[in-house]
């Protein structure tokens, strides 16, 4: 166990790194800090912190997240290192990263699997305590073997301890390839929750969601909550959902699949972007990448909106220069954890 001294913006504050917290930013944000994050997982680089003073290991060789600067600089991430003594470190606090629900860890049993696409299943955990987050937000789950994974929900918090995940398959992958053969009654751990991009209730405006592979789950979770919050004012909700072929996409099938085809304010839209033999496989939907679908359908009112995304690096950039640089949508409408 280690003290943490942490210097920011907003003062000083310190916590302790326990021996089931596996970074220094676990700790801080089970102690409720305002400890900048998004991925948790080496990749976004928000979680860049300075090490005043105290040991520590760190738990990733060369991460993604680090620039040769922020090297030079001596700076560490916070999710890929681990205190191994009392530590001063100084970081630039963010209010919005202070946890409202603190995450936790629990011991969960597979109780389900279901196929969603070729290469995404979804899977049923259940814990003996509730399930508390917000639609949106994603938890990291641990196999038998170690093997750590950021994985979104795509169910609504409930009191019954059921958390619903929508994996998809890497090939080789570590974590994926266990979990698409998977044995119901194995055990796992969920830390959690984590995220920020997660549903605004608050807002009245009419949803877009975005998604692309396995950012289904968040999007899914995110229209169940608004389904959850059903009232004569609720918004129309709009989902793009992208992949290469008919097939990535559950061709016309997606919101049977989902369970979500009872819901009356929700459009669906799903693109390819390999139109080859689409339409001998009966594909009848919109052709391109799926930010220029959003282009073409959403270029005027898509300002008015709440927007929430979650996919592939290559879609979220993509997305990002959409929104904020072409169509100069407010930030503060713009909602998603970049994961890499």
């Amino acid at each position: 166990m280690s003290t943490v001294h942490l210097t920011s913006s907003d003062g000083t504050f310190n916590f302790t790194q326990s021996d089931d917290d596996y970074s220094i930013l676990q700790a801080a944000l089970r102690n409720q800090l305002p400890f900048p994050y998004e991925c948790n997982a080496g990749g976004c680089g928000s979680c860049r912190f300075i090490p005043m003073s105290g040991e520590y290991e760190t738990l990733m060789d060369s991460p993604p997240g680090l620039s040769k600067r922020d090297i030079r600089k001596g700076m560490q991430l916070a999710c890929q290192t681990r205190a191994t003594s009392n530590m001063e470190l100084k970081v630039r606090a963010d209010e919005e990263c202070r946890p409202s629900i603190v995450p936790r860890l629990r011991t969960a049993t597979l109780e389900s699997c279901q196929t969603i696409t070729h290469d995404i299943v979804a899977i049923g955990l259940r814990t003996a305590t509730a399930a508390q987050f917000l639609p949106g937000q994603y938890a990291i789950l641990t196999n038998g073997e170690g093997v750590r994974r950021c994985y979104s929900m795509s169910n609504t918090p409930n009191e019954d301890g059921a958390w619903e995940f929508q994996i998809k398959r890497v090939p080789g992958g570590a974590f994926s390839d266990g979990i698409l053969d998977p044995i119901v009654g194995d055990s796992y751990t969920i830390d959690g929750p984590y995220g920020m991009a997660f549903l605004r209730t608050d807002s009245n405006r009419d949803i877009l969601c975005v998604a692309g592979g396995s950012g289904l789950s968040p999007m899914v979770s995110i229209i169940r909550g608004v389904a959850a919050e059903m009232r004569d004012s609720s918004p129309q909700v709009h989902l793009f959902y992208g992949g290469r072929t008919p097939r990535d996409v559950a061709g016309n099938k997606l919101t049977e699949l989902l369970g979500l085809d009872s819901l009356d304010r929700l459009c669906v839209t799903s693109v390819i972007s390999e139109p080859e033999d689409a339409t001998s496989l009966g594909w009848d939907g919109e052709i391109g990448f799926v930010h220029e679908s959003v282009e073409r359908n959403f270029s005027v009112s898509v300002t008015d909106m709440e927007i929430y995304f979650a996919g592939p690096p290559a879609m979220t950039e993509a997305l990002q220069r959409l929104l904020m640089i072409d169509l100069q949508v407010p930030f503060d409408q713009i909602h998603f954890d970049r994961f890499f």
